[in-house]
């Protein structure tokens, strides 16, 4: 299932700029990023779940957001690409 997860993390402190990296990094490693704060998900819902559980317990719910859009599995659809930043396959290879 394809999953757009974005983040809003206040970085007033340090505490907050430590969560913005957290969360940052728990979504580069599940996850492509797409823009600064945007990441495409395409995930089994098991794993989807653990993923938002992670995020949810690192950002503080007062000062931090987190959303969610389900795409699902015809997901190819519904997204559109125009501009300067090069797109990738989500069901291609990916290459470490």
């Amino acid at each position: 299932m394809m999953v757009l997860i974005s983040y809003d993390v206040s970085t007033g402190d340090e505490k907050g700029r430590k969560r913005l990296r957290k969360v940052a990094k728990e979504c580069q490693n599940h996850a492509q990023r797409v823009q600064n704060s945007v990441f495409e998900a395409d995930l089994d819902y098991s794993a989807f779940m653990k993923l938002k559980n992670r995020l949810i317990s690192i950002i503080d719910e007062e000062k931090d957001s987190l959303r969610f859009y389900y795409l699902g599995n015809n997901w190819e659809r519904r997204i559109e690409h125009i501009g300067a930043k090069n797109t990738y396959d989500p069901e291609g290879v990916i290459i470490l």
